[in-house]
């Protein structure tokens, strides 16, 4: 065992862990289970030893996807899977199982078991990490929970109308009312009620791609494109120095694809900003797509170098037409923040919000906020 048995187990240990933080259950029995399956090969290959592990690990076909950056991220490009010894027997135990190692005290000795915390999560732990700080296997991972989160999203009360029991404010079925009393000589034995429902509010996610926002911009498109592919009524744009809608490009059960079209639309990544123009595009030739009503959300840092007075004006006439506006800036995270930039003094009035879109937890916290709408 000795020096192989560790490589494999810390390696093995490190895919578990993020396929973890992907959202997959993989626990000590299914680390067990992909030991044991690289011992029965040959695990210089590494496409067989790639194939052995997903055998072992993957439970559907939604989790290939994963499990394939994760295995990149952990082994790289080209590097085979340590050897692991023949003998099926001497597996090593996975660590951090919380299971004490000593043999059994006498039976007079014995006392009440502790419980142990068994493992832990990555997710929980990149919980509050900035992501600017997140590695490439870091933002690989994300996705499942990025696609929990954008699934939450703002409603509103509906016109119509749908059966349900009697409770206090409903109003009477009068159609299903006098059906039901045909089968009682005419009498209203039987009385329905009908209540208002609810239905998706327009949502519109407007992320800034200039170069300021570099290190946020990637994996807030991948939340940008979670929601498109998760909800309906939900419209995507970025903007640098001019507006692009996007959309179309993030829609489609490939979240790769839809991320690489959207990437190559937007024809000012990484340059320059005038928040102020872009809104006006966003106003003038896409209110009538968004509608009166809409939730609307703008990711930037605020950093503009355009006129402060043409964004204030096209900030008010966006918080007009729009149900609520919030904004997610990233250097909002800071403690001793303060909206001293001319972008910032000149939009924030008209937000009815301002968070910080910096980690897991602000979009969690726009999750909250989203789905507090009446």
């Amino acid at each position: 065992m000795s020096e192989a048995g560790d490589a494999v187990l810390e390696r093995i240990g490190a895919l578990a862990a993020a396929l973890r933080a992907g959202g997959m259950d993989v626990g000590v029995g299914e680390i067990v289970t992909g030991l044991r399956a690289l011992a029965a090969i040959d695990a210089s290959r590494r496409e067989d030893a790639r194939l052995a592990l997903r055998t072992a690990l993957c439970t559907d076909g939604e989790q290939l996807g994963l499990f394939d950056a994760a295995f990149e991220a952990v082994f790289g490009a080209g590097v085979a899977v340590p050897p692991v010894p023949t003998d099926p027997i001497a597996v090593p135990t996975p660590p951090r199982t919380g299971v004490p190692a000593a043999e059994p005290p006498p039976a007079a000795d014995r006392r009440e078991p502790v419980a142990v915390p068994a493992a832990w999560s990555p997710v929980e732990l990149e919980h509050d990490k900035d992501f600017a700080a997140y590695t490439d296997a870091e933002r690989a991972t994300l996705r499942a929970v990025l696609a929990r989160l954008a699934r939450r999203g703002p409603r509103r009360r509906s016109r119509r109308t749908v059966p349900v029991r009697r409770r206090r404010g409903h109003a009477p079925d009068l159609r299903r009312t006098v059906r039901a009393s045909l089968r009682h000589g005419g009498e209203p034995v039987e009385r329905h009620w009908r209540a208002p429902t609810d239905r998706p509010r327009p949502l519109v996610l407007v992320l800034d791609v200039s170069g300021s926002m570099e290190p946020y911009a990637r994996v807030l498109l991948q939340y940008l494109q979670a929601a498109v592919a998760a909800r309906r009524r939900v419209e995507a744009f970025a903007f640098g120095t001019r507006l692009t809608r996007i959309t179309n490009e993030l829609r489609g059960r490939d979240p790769d694809a839809a991320l690489r079209r959207a990437s190559g639309a937007v024809a000012d990544w990484s340059g320059g900003t005038r928040i102020g123009e872009a809104l006006g595009t966003l106003n003038r030739e896409h209110g009538r797509r968004l509608g009166r009503g809409s939730t609307i959300v703008v990711l930037s840092d605020g950093w503009d170098r355009g006129d402060p007075e043409r964004l204030a004006a096209e900030m008010a006439r966006l918080r007009r037409a729009a149900h609520r506006v919030v904004w997610l800036n990233p250097l909002a995270a800071h403690p001793d923040y303060e909206p001293l930039t001319r972008g910032m003094r000149a939009a924030l009035p008209h937000a009815d919000h301002l968070l910080a879109g910096n980690s897991l937890a602000s979009l969690e916290e726009l999750a909250g906020i989203l789905e507090e709408d009446p």
